[in-house]
């Protein structure tokens, strides 16, 4: 049978030492000792001991982007939909592996913070597609797409740690309903332009409700 490829070998050398010893106790040496492998073939993968523990953002942002310019003013909906579902099966194509990392970054506060900045990212793109597709550059048109992107990026975050805990069994079936309750709350009765869909970043999709609900009354088109 053959060897792991070298950068599974990393992966799997640092979560095993980040869980005998500890996340700041670990260091590359100790994890290049574990794996078998030299630090030059440790940085040819990962710039820092924290690369290892997340997964590549840079490439996913990449395809939701590519994903999301590659739809139209009538399919940008299913482009965020499709967008989303990208990023969840990515991470269940991962499987033990993501949940060791949740288990992590879970515990350890320097990575939820870093964890936090990299929904940002998510949640900053799906914002200026929302607001591409609207067309329209007032400051309630901005609420409006700051919050659908919000929710958006919270569905799919809402769904994606209970599969992580072992709550869900079919993650796919439940991000694709909690992005149509998601969609319901920012169709409007107006015309092209009124409805738009989205998933969960930080905030449970309950403790949004109110905000999106405000907005709805102060938006002309929805009366």
């Amino acid at each position: 049978m053959s060897k792991p490829a070298a950068r599974d070998r990393l992966t799997d050398a640092a979560l095993t030492l980040f869980d005998e010893n500890g996340y700041e106790q670990t260091t590359v040496d100790d994890i290049t000792r574990r794996a078998g492998l030299s630090r030059a073939t440790f940085f040819r993968h990962y710039r820092s001991k924290d690369d290892v523990i997340f997964p590549d953002h840079d490439r996913m942002l990449a395809q939701v982007s590519e994903r999301l310019l590659n739809s139209s003013h009538a399919t940008a909906l299913a482009a965020v939909s499709d967008a989303v579902r990208l990023v969840l099966l990515h991470y269940l194509s991962e499987g033990e592996l993501a949940r060791r990392r949740y288990a992590l970054t879970s515990t350890v506060p320097a990575l939820r913070d870093r964890e936090i900045v990299s929904v940002a990212r998510y949640q900053r793109l799906f914002r200026n597609f929302i607001t591409d597709w609207m067309g329209d550059a007032s400051e309630s048109a901005a609420l409006r797409a700051e919050l659908m992107a919000a929710s958006v990026v919270s569905a799919h975050n809402h769904v994606l740690r209970r599969w992580l805990r072992g709550e869900c069994p079919d993650p796919v079936r439940e991000v694709d309903e909690a992005l149509g309750r998601v969609i319901t709350l920012f169709t409007t009765p107006g015309g092209p332009g009124s409805t738009i869909a989205v998933f969960q970043s930080g905030q449970p999709v309950d403790a949004l409700i109110p905000a999106l609900r405000r907005l709805l009354d102060d938006d002309p088109q929805s009366r």
